[in-house]
C-alpha cells in the first residue's frame, strides 16, 4: 500500500490521469442519478398519494416502466427505446464517435452529457490535485459529486432531495469526526448555523412580501456546506453565492427577458461558492477580512 501511495506521489501526472478517467466514468453515472431521481421520487410520490386516496396506482406509478431505479431499466434511448450498448456508452468518446446521434435512430443525443461528463473530470482532477491521495480526498470527491448532482436537479427542477441533502450533512460531520477538514465543534456549529440563518431569511422575507423567497431545500444544503467546512466558511459561501446570484439573476432579466416573478433556483450559487470554500477557501476568507477592514 505505501509503495502504491509512493508511485502516485511521484507520478502526479498519472494521478491526474487517473483521477480524469474517474470522473469521466463518474460524470457518466450522474447523468443518470440527475435524470432519474426527480422521476424516481416523482413516482414515490404519485404512489403515496394513490394510496392515501385508497386508489389502485398505475402498475408505472408515471415512470413509464414498471422497475424504475438508478439501476432499472437499462440506459436507452428516449426516442427510439434502443438498448444503449457499452461500447455506445463510453464517456464523452462514444458521443464524439457517433456525432451526437442516437446509433438506431440517429436522433441527437443532448450536447449536456458529454458537458457534464468533462465537468466532473475537471472537478474531480482539482480535487486530486489539491487534496492528493488520501481517504480525505475519496470523501471530497464524493462530496464534488453531490454538489454536481444537486446543482443540475435545481436547475432542471427547482428541487435538492432530502435522499442527498441530508446524507451530505451527516457524511460531513462524520468526516470530521477526528477534524479531517475542520474541528468536529466547528461543523456542528456549521451545520446548525448554515440552516438557522437562511432559515431567518426565509421567514424575514416572507412576513415582509407574503412571499416564500427560497425553499428548505436551501437551507440544509447550506447546513450540509457548514458540516463539512466549519462555521467559518459560512461568511463566504453566502456571500459568494449572493454575488453570482445577483450577477446572473439581473444578466437574466436584462437580457433574457427573465420575468421578475418567476423564481430562480439558489442551490447551485450555494454548491458552487461551496466548491470555491473548499478550495481557496482560507485564502478568500482572508482577502474578504482585508476588504473589510
Amino acid at each position: 500500500m505505501n509503495a502504491f501511495v509512493e508511485f502516485f506521489a511521484t507520478h502526479g501526472i498519472v494521478l491526474l490521469t487517473y483521477a480524469v478517467m474517474i470522473g469521466l466514468l463518474v460524470g457518466s453515472f450522474l447523468n443518470v442519478v440527475i435524470y432519474r431521481l426527480p422521476k424516481m421520487m416523482e413516482r414515490d410520490w404519485r404512489m403515496q398519494c394513490h394510496e392515501f386516496l385508497d386508489m389502485p396506482p398505475p402498475a408505472t406509478a408515471g415512470s413509464g416502466f414498471d422497475v424504475f431505479n438508478l439501476a432499472k431499466p437499462d440506459s436507452h434511448c428516449p426516442h427510439c427505446k434502443h438498448r444503449i450498448s457499452a461500447l455506445e456508452n463510453i464517456p464523452v468518446f462514444s458521443y464524439l464517435w457517433q456525432r451526437g446521434k442516437c446509433k438506431h435512430c440517429q436522433a441527437p443525443i443532448s450536447l449536456r452529457y458529454p458537458i457534464m461528463e468533462c465537468v466532473t473530470a475537471a472537478l474531480s482532477c482539482l480535487v486530486v490535485a489539491y487534496y492528493g491521495l488520501s481517504w480525505l480526498t475519496l470523501a471530497l470527491l464524493v462530496f464534488t459529486w453531490i454538489l454536481i448532482v444537486l446543482t443540475m436537479i435545481d436547475v432542471d427542477h427547482q428541487l435538492l432531495p432530502d435522499d442527498l441533502t441530508l446524507p451530505l450533512l451527516w457524511l460531513g460531520l462524520l468526516v470530521n469526526i477526528k477534524g479531517a477538514v475542520v474541528p468536529l465543534p466547528d461543523a456542528v456549529l456549521g451545520a446548525i448555523g448554515g440552516y438557522l440563518v437562511l432559515w431567518v431569511v426565509y421567514w424575514a422575507f416572507k412576513l415582509l412580501t407574503g412571499k416564500e423567497g427560497m425553499g428548505y431545500g436551501d437551507f440544509k444544503l447550506l447546513a450540509a456546506l457548514g458540516a463539512w467546512l466549519g462555521w467559518q466558511s459560512l461568511p463566504l459561501v453566502i456571500l459568494l453565492s449572493s454575488l453570482v446570484g445577483a450577477i446572473v439573476g439581473i444578466s437574466l432579466i436584462m437580457f433574457k427577458g427573465h420575468k421578475r416573478d418567476v423564481p430562480i433556483p439558489f442551490g447551485p450559487y450555494l454548491a458552487f461558492a461551496g466548491f470555491l470554500a473548499l478550495l481557496w477557501g482560507h485564502m478568500l476568507t482572508g482577502k474578504l477580512y482585508s476588504l473589510l477592514s
